[in-house]
């Protein structure tokens, strides 16, 4: 496609808009955590109902994850910036659908039977996935972007870049967050005080939007993105290829069907084998329909490259290990170390900040050396910093957190662009954008099994190391000190039992980062077949 486009602006001036959008889709995967509280008590879900409210996280990732390998596989076919620019479409109708939940049952002449409330909190999960949709299209699309803009040999940065603009994004997602509601309402009311509009109208749109703005906010910078993308990004012929849509169907089935199963894995139940069994069934129509199929989703000859099928086995790992990390820090902070939800926050970010330098790294690493050598470095540095990080305890201070969690989030940050580089390089330029697809979506299906196994497995685990300690219910006869002693060797056991399954947690992620140095050792580099299939 590269050889095909017409420029007239500098490969980077073109990316740049391309990186605005991934970062700002990126944002919103955890924006949410920050104004979560606020939703539940706008929309009057309770504290109880965790479990419901956690769907506004896990409706975004099945909708980021489920149509990524479709959408990969259409811009191949319908060209890249008409995929790039419906993603931000669907993610902006998507961010104000989230908006306008709280009042569908004001602005929707809707009766529900039996006088039933509107759901208007369910009505918001439902936007959060169709959102997703969107900004999982995003990612993939800009990889190939990034593939069709420069040459073979010199995509290494620009893709380093387009993964540190993701993992930028999810940092500063809950900063964002807390940020912009705070700013925003006394911004918009000042603007609208004396609007000269209808009277419903200026108090509607003058009223305290609060958590709402963080998606209101969407709608000016996708449109500035889009009109720019427009601007300084030619459009690229597609290839003439049918679509699998029934393929796709399928793919997509599958993955949401997995994530669902997985996500009541915590409990498990006969819905949650009903979701595997679904997932299981549709995997296999969907293989079965890509070895007959004259033009599928996915050709079953890219698997047959050893890269490929390195470059995904190996994100599989590292989303899986990733995940460990991103949930087991903030809440051993929370607990075992008896710390804020800020400072647990503030734990994880030491790690996160830490990715998009390494991507950018990682990135021009990858235009000098054999793509396994940055990622093997990654690989040994996340490994690195989970076994460090397996030996606290409750006493573990600085400077040595703040190390251990940099070394860990670096060395994630490195394996970002020889993984999509091993996929995207590996196969023939008609099936690039299908690649990034599938290899990106491999990260969030490691990292949905790694959470699955992380619940299940750990409270098994806490209950094995804690289930004999004695509540120390005082006895008569007893002293105040030495209720006050065996209450403090509770609190010890507990402690104690808490710090070795988090140990065994970061001990676990090393070993899955240690696996996936042997996937690594095929994704060999060869500058001469690089330019052949780009």
């Amino acid at each position: 496609m590269s050889s095909t486009a017409k420029r007239t602006l500098p490969p980077y001036a073109a990316l740049a808009p391309v990186l605005a959008g991934v970062f700002i889709a990126a944002d919103d995967q955890t924006v949410v955590v920050t104004v979560l509280p606020q939703i539940m008590l706008d929309m009057r879900v309770a504290v109880t109902e965790l479990d419901r409210a956690s769907w506004t996280v896990t409706g975004y990732l099945l909708g980021y994850l489920a149509a990524m390998p479709l959408i990969g596989r259409l811009s191949d076919v319908w060209g890249r910036r008409p995929l790039f620019l419906a993603g931000l479409v669907v993610f902006t109708i998507g961010s104000v659908a989230v908006a306008l939940a709280p009042d569908l049952k004001t602005l929707l002449p809707i009766g529900l039977p039996g006088g039933a409330d509107f759901p208007s909190f369910e009505a918001l999960i439902a936007a959060r996935v169709f959102q997703a949709v969107g900004a999982g299209a995003l990612v993939p699309v800009a990889i190939a972007i990034a593939g069709d803009l420069f040459p073979a040999g010199q995509r290494g940065l620009p893709i380093g870049l387009v993964g540190a603009s993701a993992e930028a994004g999810g940092v500063i997602g809950p900063l964002w967050g807390g940020l912009v509601p705070k700013y925003m309402d006394s911004l918009w009311s000042a603007i609208w005080a004396n609007a000269p509009v209808a009277p419903v109208l200026a108090e509607w749109l003058g009223q305290d939007q609060g958590w709402r703005w963080v998606f209101w906010i969407n709608v000016p910078l996708t449109l500035a993105i889009a009109a720019f993308v427009l601007w300084t990004l030619a459009p690229s012929p597609g290839v003439r290829a049918k679509v699998d849509y029934l393929g796709g169907g399928l793919l997509a089935v599958s993955l949401a069907a997995l994530t669902l199963g997985l996500a009541r894995i915590g409990s498990p139940d006969a819905p949650m084998v009903g979701w595997l069994l679904l997932s299981a069934a549709a995997l296999g129509l969907f293989i079965r329909r890509q070895l007959s199929h004259t033009d599928p989703l996915l050709p079953m000859s890219m698997f047959q490259r050893l890269a490929f099928s390195a470059a995904n086995g190996t994100h599989l790992l590292v989303g899986a290990a990733l995940i460990i990390g991103m949930v087991t820090i903030p809440l051993m902070a929370n607990t075992v170390m008896g710390l804020t939800p800020l400072d647990g926050g503030l734990w994880l970010m030491r790690m996160t900040a830490a990715m998009p330098i390494g991507a950018a790294l990682g990135g021009l690493a990858c235009q000098r050396f054999d793509y396994r050598v940055p990622a093997a470095a990654g690989l040994l540095l996340a490994a690195g910093g989970f076994v460090l990080m397996s030996a606290w305890d409750a006493e573990v201070r600085e400077p040595a957190l703040t190390m251990h969690l940099a070394v860990t989030g670096f060395g994630f940050g490195l394996l970002i662009a020889p993984i999509a580089l091993a996929a995207t390089d590996s196969v023939r330029e008609r099936s690039r954008g299908a690649a990034a697809g599938l290899v990106t979506a491999m990260r969030v299906v490691g990292m949905t099994l790694g959470l699955a196994a992380l619940t299940a497995w750990g409270t098994d685990r806490f209950v094995g190391l804690a289930g004999h300690i004695q509540l120390p219910i005082p006895a008569a006869g007893e002293t105040t000190a030495q209720i006050q002693q065996r209450m403090d060797a509770f609190e010890t056991e507990i402690t104690t039992a808490g710090v070795t399954v988090f140990n065994e947690f970061f001990l676990v992620a090393a070993a899955l980062c240690l696996i996936g140095l042997a996937p690594t050792a095929w994704m060999a580099w060869s500058r001469a077949r690089s330019e052949r299939t780009g």
